[in-house]
C-alpha cells in the first residue's frame, strides 16, 4: 500500500468522526430545545394558578407540624416512636378482645390484662 493511502484513511476516519459529533450535537441540542419548551409550557401552565389557601391553625394542636421531626432529637423521636407503637399494640389487642367476647370465644393468656 502507498503511503498517501495511510493518509486517505485517517482523513476519513477524522471526518466520519466529525460527522457523528456534529450529529450527536444536534440530536442533543434539539432534545435540550424540546425540554425547554415543554418546561416554558408548563411554567405558564402554573404561572397562571392562583395562590394556595394555608390553614392559619391545623385542626389538631396534639399533631406536631410537618418537618418537626427533622430537627428534633434522636431520643425524643424514639420515644414518640415507642409511645405510637405501644398505643397500636394495646388498641389491637383491645379489639381483638372485644372481638373474642362478641363470638364467645376463648381468650388468648397474653390478651387478658391482669394489672
Amino acid at each position: 500500500m502507498p503511503w498517501w493511502s495511510w493518509i486517505l484513511i485517517w482523513v476519513a476516519l477524522v471526518a466520519l468522526s466529525l460527522l457523528f459529533y456534529v450529529l450527536l450535537g444536534i440530536r442533543l441540542f434539539r432534545q435540550f430545545m424540546a425540554t425547554m419548551k415543554d418546561l416554558g409550557a408548563a411554567g405558564e401552565k402554573l404561572g397562571h394558578l392562583g395562590p394556595l389557601e394555608v390553614a392559619d391553625a391545623p385542626a389538631d394542636p396534639s399533631t406536631p407540624s410537618p418537618g418537626s421531626a427533622v430537627f428534633a432529637s434522636p431520643t425524643v423521636m424514639r420515644h414518640d416512636y415507642e409511645a405510637s407503637k405501644s398505643s397500636r399494640r394495646e388498641e389491637r389487642r383491645l379489639k381483638r378482645v372485644q372481638r373474642k367476647t362478641d363470638r364467645g370465644q376463648p381468650q388468648a393468656l397474653g390478651d387478658l390484662d391482669f394489672t
